[in-house]
């Protein structure tokens, strides 16, 4: 089963680091990042989609996606 996840958050080492951890928990980056301007909080935000391959599982809507 292919898994989804789209990470999102500020443009700081924080977004950095979520993705860095998301590597390697074993996803893969799935397409370019993407950077937007937030007028409600005055900030840019990041955004990157990640895709994993998971053995054994049947999707269901209430998983956890970061625990996998």
């Amino acid at each position: 089963m292919k898994l989804y996840r789209f990470l999102t958050g500020p443009d700081d080492s924080g977004f950095c680091h979520k993705v860095t951890a998301a590597l390697n928990k074993g996803w893969a980056l799935h397409g370019s990042p993407t950077y937007a301007f937030d007028a409600a909080s005055g900030t840019m935000r990041c955004g990157q989609a990640v895709v994993k391959e998971v053995e054994g599982k049947d999707y269901a809507p209430e998983m956890k996606l970061g625990e996998q």
